[in-house]
Formats: C-alpha cells, sequence, structure tokens
C-alpha cells in the first residue's frame, strides 16, 4: 500500500505546482506525520522534492526535474496519450499506463483533449492473447512456430523470427524471418493457429529496415478492413446493385465511395465500377448478402450469379 501511495505521490507532486501536507493528508486518508516520512522517502530515491514556505506552502518537485513543457503542446500530448489508451486495448500494458500519467503532468488539458477521440484496435476475436504472447516473443528475440492457411488455402507449418506487428487496414499482421522460406514473409494473424513460443533465440541478425517492417500491401488493392473502394478505371466493369431494407446498413458498411440511390420502399440501389468483377473478394461480398442483393447489370454477371447459386444448391441436393 505504501508503495502505491509513494507513486500516486510522485505524479501528483509532477502534476501540481505546490500541494501542503494537510492536502495529500486528506488525499490519502493518512496522517501528516506520514506524509513527512513519504517526502523523506521519495527525496531518498533521487527525486528532489522542494519544501515551500508560507500561508500557500508546501511540496513540490524541482521545475528542472520535469520534463520541458515547451518540447510538446496540448495537441501532441493527446495524440499520444490517445495511442496508448489505444495500444492498452490489446496489451493491457500497465507501462503505458504510466507514461500516460507522465505525459498528463506535461499538460493537464491533454486528458480531457484526448478524450474527443478514441481508438480501440482490440479484436472481438479471440486473437488478443496470441498478439500479447507474440509481442513477448518479439521483445525477447524468440523464436515461434504456427499453421498458416496460405492465401491459396493450403494449410503449411511455419517457424519464424517475430519482427514487428502491425495494424492495417483493420487487420493484424506479423513481420519476420521465416526460417522455411528462408526470406522474410508477413502473416496475417486471423490465419495463424497452434501459435507455439520457443526459447530458442534468434539466429540472424537483422536490419532496422527489417526491424521497423515492411509498408503493407494489400493484395486487393480495394479492401480496406471489410469495406471496398469502389475506384473506376478505364477498364473496369460498371455494376448496378438493388439492396433490399434488410441490408442497408451492411450495405454501407461494405460499399462506400460509391454513387448511392435511395427509393421509397427502403431500398438501395447502388452503383461503380469495378476492376475484376471475376475475383473471389467480390463475389464472396455480394453472396454473404445472401437474398437481400441483386445483380441488376450487367447481364453477363448476373448470369453467372445464377450459375453460382445452382452450384451452391448441388451442395445440398441431397439434403
Amino acid at each position: 500500500m505504501k508503495l502505491e501511495r509513494l507513486i500516486s505521490m510522485i505524479y501528483m507532486l509532477l502534476n501540481n505546482e505546490i500541494l501542503s501536507a494537510s492536502a495529500l493528508a486528506e488525499k490519502y486518508n493518512v496522517s501528516q506525520r506520514t506524509i513527512y516520512r513519504d517526502i523523506d522517502a521519495i527525496c531518498a530515491a533521487g527525486i528532489p522534492v522542494v519544501s515551500y514556505q508560507g500561508v500557500n506552502g508546501g511540496y513540490g518537485i524541482m521545475e528542472q526535474y520535469k520534463m520541458d513543457k515547451s518540447l510538446l503542446g496540448s495537441y501532441d500530448v493527446s495524440a499520444l496519450i490517445t495511442i496508448l489508451h489505444s495500444m492498452s486495448t490489446v496489451f493491457e500494458d500497465e507501462r503505458a499506463m504510466d507514461t500516460i500519467q507522465r505525459l498528463q503532468t506535461i499538460d493537464r488539458s491533454a486528458n480531457s483533449a484526448s478524450q474527443g477521440l478514441s481508438m480501440d484496435i482490440g479484436s472481438w476475436r479471440s486473437y488478443n492473447e496470441s498478439l500479447r504472447l507474440l509481442r513477448r516473443a518479439i521483445t525477447d528475440k524468440h523464436v515461434i512456430s504456427f499453421q498458416y492457411i496460405s492465401a491459396k488455402n493450403e494449410r503449411i507449418h511455419r517457424k519464424v523470427e517475430p519482427l514487428r506487428l502491425m495494424y492495417k487496414f483493420g487487420s493484424w499482421y506479423l513481420y519476420g524471418f521465416c526460417r522455411t522460406r528462408a526470406d522474410y514473409r508477413e502473416f496475417r494473424i486471423s490465419r495463424i493457429s497452434e501459435l507455439s513460443p520457443s526459447a530458442e533465440p534468434f539466429q540472424h541478425q537483422h536490419s532496422e529496415e527489417h526491424t521497423h517492417g515492411p509498408h503493407l500491401q494489400e493484395q486487393n488493392p480495394y479492401a480496406r478492413g471489410g469495406q471496398h473502394a469502389w475506384e473506376p478505371s478505364p477498364d473496369a466493369t460498371e455494376v448496378i446493385l438493388h439492396v433490399s431494407p434488410r441490408a442497408l446498413a451492411k450495405a454501407m458498411d461494405q460499399f462506400y465511395d460509391v454513387q448511392r440511390e435511395f427509393y421509397e420502399d427502403g431500398s438501395l440501389r447502388l452503383t461503380f465500377k469495378v476492376q475484376d468483377p471475376d475475383s473471389w473478394w467480390f463475389w464472396s461480398t455480394l453472396l454473404s448478402f445472401g437474398e437481400d442483393i441483386e445483380i441488376i447489370e450487367p447481364a453477363d454477371l448476373r448470369a453467372l450469379m445464377q450459375s453460382k447459386l445452382e452450384k451452391m444448391l448441388q451442395v445440398y441436393a441431397n439434403v
């Protein structure tokens, strides 16, 4: 209990100009004599606490010991606090919370300013624990192994020297040196299973370029974490869809930056151009709507949809 009180007192002294012994005693529900002993303990730890005399006297920390507030403005501090809070949604990092408290000592208005923006980069999926395990392996420079589903839907085993976790387009990725391929690779976390850490150290020295990771290049240039930007190009195919009122929210989430027209019955007409209408991601998106979406144009895509649905029916022909 005493340690927590001492740490809290240090943050309070950093965050305020001067605090009286009586105010501190009331705050922590202890006697002023206890506060005097705590101040002595803080000084013994090397933190320069100064005693100020007079009516408005009390205790404070030497200004030279505090971070120069001119180095970071309110916007900078607020942005850092927001980022650290978002990290804590995944990694439960106590050090991040300690850093937030220290940042708040620079600018007391930063905490309220940061409340206007929040980011939760955790996942409703069950792989937050995998992220924490991977982060430990990266910090400790230990090799990991796992099963992975490739883009070709092949189940493969990989042994990797993990270098960096990356979050982009709503998904987490692991970047590291794949011993199986003897090259640097990136792996989508959601496709990893049977993740197994080890105490085996790295065998390779990795340059700063690799430890900081690459800029991710999505295989689908239109994918944005479950949404799609339907960008026109000279050879793109124009597609017109009709969406039922039951699927409006999903359609608004999946299709943006497209021409939208709402009808009086609550349905929606979407018009956009797609570069590769034969791609798997395009059809997986359309089929996920079930009966709540209809291809109006072009005619060849309507025919292709009919063919796909007939093949699906054949799967259940014996039911």
